[in-house]
C-alpha cells in the first residue's frame, strides 16, 4: 500500500478482500471484478463519511456552509429565495420526493407489485433497505446532534436534528433500492444504467432542494448522500450474496 494512503484503509482494504474472498471467491470475471469495485464503496464511503463527520464536529465546515446557504437567498432579505418566484415553488415539489409521504407511497406502490408477481425476497429486501435507512438516518442525527442552519429562515417544516439530512439519505437509498429492483426486470444494460442514473438524479434533487429551502447545510446532504449510498450498496451486496447461494431468487425469476 502506498505511503501516502492511511493506514486505517488500508487495514479495512485487507480486511474485506479477505470477507469478498470467503464470501464470493476469487475473481474469475469481468462480473466478478465488477462487484468487487462495487464492494469497494463502502469501504471509502465509511471514510468519507467518518472525515466529513470529523471535520463538522470540529467546525472545519460551518463558514462554508453558512457561505452557501445566503449565497442562495437575495442579499437584501435572507427571507427571500433567489430566482423567481416559480423557483421556489419547484423546490418545495422537489424536497417532497424526499418526504416520508411521498417515500413510503413508493414502498408501498413497488411491494404491492413484487407481491402480485410472488418476488417475496425482494419484497423483503425492499422493506429491509427501507427501514433499516430510516433507522440508521435516526441513530446518526442523535448521535450527532447537530442543530438546523439558523444563519437563514426556514422554507420548510422541519423537526430533527441537522446532520445528516434525512431526505438525502432516505431519497438515495430508497429510488437506489427502486432502481437496482427495476433493473432486474431487463436485461439490456442501457436500460439498467437508465433506471440506476434516474435515481441518483432524484436523490440529488432532493439534497439540492434541502439546502435551497435553508434546513440544511451543504455539509449535512453531503453525508446524507454518502449514508445513504454505503446503505443501498451493502443492501445489494446482500441480495447478490444470498442469490449466489441460491437462498433468494435471481433476476428475472
Amino acid at each position: 500500500m502506498p505511503p501516502h494512503v492511511p493506514e486505517r484503509i488500508a487495514r479495512t482494504l485487507h480486511l474485506l478482500t479477505g470477507l469478498l474472498r470467503r464470501a464470493f471467491g476469487w475473481v474469475e470475471s469481468f462480473q466478478d471484478l465488477l462487484l468487487l469495485i462495487v464492494a469497494l464503496i463502502p469501504v471509502f464511503g465509511v471514510w468519507a463519511f467518518l472525515e466529513l463527520a470529523d471535520e463538522v464536529v470540529q467546525g472545519e465546515t460551518q463558514k462554508v456552509d453558512e457561505w452557501v446557504l445566503r449565497l442562495m437567498r437575495s442579499p437584501r432579505d435572507p427571507a427571500d429565495p433567489i430566482g423567481p418566484p416559480w423557483i421556489e415553488e419547484v423546490g418545495r415539489d422537489v424536497t417532497a420526493l424526499g418526504g416520508t409521504a411521498v417515500l413510503m407511497l413508493m414502498i408501498a406502490f413497488v411491494a404491492g407489485f413484487l407481491w402480485l408477481r410472488r418476488q417475496y425476497h425482494a419484497l423483503v429486501l425492499l422493506m429491509a433497505a427501507s427501514l433499516g435507512g430510516v433507522i440508521l438516518s435516526n441513530v446518526l442525527k442523535i448521535f450527532y446532534e447537530r442543530p438546523r442552519p439558523d444563519v437563514v429562515p426556514h422554507l420548510s417544516y422541519v423537526l430533527t436534528a441537522s446532520f445528516p439530512s434525512g431526505h438525502s439519505m432516505m431519497a438515495t437509498v430508497v429510488y437506489l433500492t427502486l432502481g437496482a429492483l427495476l433493473a432486474r426486470f431487463v436485461h439490456e444494460t442501457k436500460y439498467r444504467i437508465y433506471f440506476i442514473a434516474v435515481a441518483l438524479f432524484l436523490a440529488l434533487l432532493v439534497g439540492v432542494s434541502r439546502i435551497y429551502m435553508g434546513v440544511h447545510y451543504p455539509t449535512d446532504v453531503l453525508a446524507g448522500w454518502t449514508a445513504g449510498l454505503i446503505w443501498a450498496v451493502l443492501c445489494w451486496l446482500a441480495a447478490y450474496w444470498l442469490q449466489r447461494r441460491g437462498t433468494v431468487e435471481r433476476p428475472g425469476e
